[in-house]
């Protein structure tokens, strides 16, 4: 059965160009269009789409205003369309708070069409088959005051689709000596900026890209750059290097090269795998695993798509699977707790 998808956007141009690309797929079906909010309420009661693209500005009504009621009143996938300007960085963001499953860049200055909406046909599919969620999960059972951080620990987190919920979630839980923590999460490189800006806002942590060379400190949470480079750790006292390599397991920055330079380091280390497409981290994670790490993965039934977090838990580089909700108390426990002792190193 084909995956039955209606695009909004107030450009015809851009209605035509998405169709376009969804229509080279043979699994996807364009069942409508509309050209702004209004519209699009009526072609959803009338068609009954799996899934929606949106643009993010619109006349009557904005892409952001209108995916909060889709998600309050009949939520539903969603993948925005938006530019990969600062300013559309930071509303998709905001989109994908609210419970967009995921997003695409228009095309843009020197990007055609064709370009810019290779992945729109694999992101829609995937979409289809995520789990949407109204709200954001409340984080449960998270350490009380005594908490303590192992100054020597280094974490490491990983996620794809639906990663900012999730890292959301977490990292707004903790406290403001939290791990030296190391994040790998799929996005372009404008979104990573504007991803761990919002973090900053919201975290009791200090919240910053990754820059080459950047010492890891408790306090401290390191987002790897989108664009032209991997995020590693390395030394004997932990660094960021940004390394331009190839992609990794389909991706640039991969979660798989990630974990795998913390499971060299000579310290405590953890290691967390999230929601998300594909297999980028479970070996990586499985490495840190062999090297003694405390290793947590998000479950099946949290998870938007539960691809990453399930291939780590198949190959056995997971040793928990915990819901969203649990994750955050889970990993300040399994990060308060290790010792230099417990680490083999080999």
């Amino acid at each position: 059965m084909s995956i039955r998808v209606l695009v909004v956007d107030d450009s015809p141009t851009m209605r035509g160009l998405i169709t376009a690309a969804l229509r080279r797929d043979p699994e996807i079906e364009v069942i409508g269009s509309a050209a702004d909010p209004l519209e699009a309420r009526e072609a959803i009661k009338r068609l009954n789409p799996d899934v929606i693209t949106l643009d993010v500005e619109m006349p009557n009504m904005n892409g952001l205003e209108f995916l909060e009621k889709i998600m309050r009143l009949r939520p539903m996938p969603v993948v925005m369309v938006s530019t990969l300007t600062q300013a559309g960085a930071e509303v998709t963001l905001a989109a994908l708070e609210l419970g967009a499953v995921d997003a695409i860049g228009k095309p843009s200055s020197g990007v055609t069409a064709v370009e810019a909406f290779a992945d729109l046909a694999t992101k829609v599919k995937v979409a289809a088959r995520s789990r949407v969620r109204s709200e954001r999960p409340v984080p449960a059972s998270l350490p009380g005051a005594d908490y303590r951080v192992n100054r020597d620990m280094v974490l490491a987190i990983g996620a794809s689709t639906g990663g900012v919920e999730a890292l959301l979630t977490i990292l707004t839980s903790f406290p403001v000596d939290c791990p030296a923590t190391v994040v790998t999460q799929h996005m372009p490189a404008t979104f990573t900026r504007s991803f761990a800006a919002r973090l900053d806002k919201v975290s009791a942590a200090t919240v910053a890209e990754a820059s080459d060379g950047a010492p890891l400190e408790p306090g401290r949470i390191y987002i790897a750059p989108g664009g032209d480079a991997h995020l590693e750790v390395a030394g004997a006292t932990p660094r960021c290097r940004l390394v331009r390599s190839d992609t990794v397991s389909g991706h640039r920055p991969s979660v798989d090269v990630l974990f795998r330079s913390v499971a060299r380091l000579r310290r405590p280390i953890a290691g967390v795998i999230l929601t998300g497409m594909g297999r980028d981290g479970a070996q990586g994670l499985l490495e840190m695993r062999e090297a003694g790490a405390r290793t947590l993965g998000q479950d099946e039934a949290s998870s938007v798509v539960y691809g990453m977090p399930k291939a780590a838990f198949e190959a056995g580089a997971v040793e928990r699977q915990l819901s969203l909700s649990r994750l955050p108390g889970a990993i300040l426990e399994v990060c308060a707790a290790a010792s230099r002792d417990a680490i083999t190193v080999a």
